[in-house]
């Protein structure tokens, strides 16, 4: 049940920051990380949709899981007036 209260508390914090940039870092198995920003396009029951542009005319949408917040596969931060917030960590 913690785990259930964790994901829909996950969810809540990222549907106040939709349409804002976010720093992403995503872990992609093999030593390999994707470190980038990109806009919170949308957020689902069960996924959310991060839009990236890497190059001029070139749009690229990543989704990834809450679960996936939550157990740091993915770490995801804003920044807001100079202060840069974590989204989804413990602290």
């Amino acid at each position: 049940m913690a785990a259930r209260n964790a994901l829909e508390s996950i969810k809540r914090d990222l549907e106040s920051f939709v349409g804002k940039t976010i720093t992403l870092r995503a872990n992609q198995g093999r030593k390999r990380v994707l470190e980038t920003e990109g806009v919170l396009e949308n957020t689902y029951p069960k996924v959310f949709v991060v839009k990236l542009s890497e190059r001029p005319g070139v749009v690229k949408r990543v989704s990834y899981t809450y679960a996936d917040v939550l157990t740091e596969t993915v770490k995801l931060s804003v920044r807001h007036r100079d202060c840069e917030r974590r989204i989804g960590c413990a602290g």
